[in-house]
């Protein structure tokens, strides 16, 4: 069986492909790719495969643009870490998906209804399958949080979404850093805020760091086609964008 993974998060790539060599050793992985661009460069190329994973949101977008563009002829297994991310619209549809972080049984479950349905898979079925899907997406898209309620001493208070500078973690807790420079911790994970901003808006620049628009105060070229990204107030961190984001970082600045 050869398997295509498309995900932009390397560990969460390595560990998938482990599992599934786990439960197969005879699968191949033909390719791991990380954004919707390299993926479209993939399928334009026409090379064939029996089973695809996809994560849902990449560094440059969402998979689903990849299959507006190449209607799926081998079935996709969706993966996502947010199980309110559009999963009643999969079940609906009868896509297959995995939430992160994928645990061995659940992907053994999905690869069988892959084994059990391969035989009588017709490509045309399914593709139009996808395209329902990707229509009931449409209809129903995704809102983005447009206030935060951080702590403060004792106090609670609500920050709206336009005053928020950038997002980081500090010794292990998640901060949200105010674009008047005051610094409150936030009682969600990077992960968690990564799906909960408008993309428009914010971009995850590192593991450290999601930041606003109007935060980025200075970028500079880096060794080995990294960026060095300066915001605004000040960290005492060096913020760097890896080589690999940087092109998704820069189509970003221009959106």
């Amino acid at each position: 069986m050869k398997v295509l993974i498309i995900e932009d998060e390397y560990p969460a790539a390595e560990r998938l492909e482990k599992l599934i060599r786990k439960l197969d050793p005879r699968v191949e992985v033909v390719a791991v790719l990380e954004s919707v661009e390299s993926a479209r460069r993939w399928f334009g190329s026409g090379q064939p495969v029996d089973l695809i994973f996809s994560d849902i949101q990449l560094s440059d977008g969402l998979s689903f643009q990849i299959f507006e563009d190449f209607p799926a002829h081998s079935p996709i297994i969706f993966t996502t870490s947010y199980d309110e991310y559009a999963i009643k619209a999969f079940r609906v549809k009868s896509i297959d998906y995995l939430l992160k972080p994928i645990k061995l049984p659940e992907l053994a479950d999905a690869i069988k209804k892959y084994e059990n349905i391969k035989t009588d898979f017709l490509p045309d079925a399914y593709a139009r399958k996808v395209e329902s899907l990707l229509d009931s997406l449409e209809m129903t898209k995704k809102t983005y949080k447009t206030r935060f309620l951080v702590k403060s001493g004792e106090q609670l208070i609500p920050v709206n979404q336009e005053d928020v500078a950038y997002f980081y973690t500090a010794n292990e807790m998640s901060c949200l850093a105010a674009a008047d420079g005051r610094q409150y911790l936030i009682d969600y994970k990077l992960e968690e805020l990564e799906v909960l901003v408008d993309p428009l808006s914010f971009f995850r620049l590192n593991r450290q760091f999601i930041a606003r628009i109007n935060a980025i105060q200075k970028i500079h070229t880096y060794f080995n086609g990294k960026l060095k990204v300066e915001l605004r107030p000040q960290t005492p961190q060096e913020i760097v964008v890896s080589r690999e984001k940087a092109p998704a970082f820069k189509a970003w600045l221009e959106t």
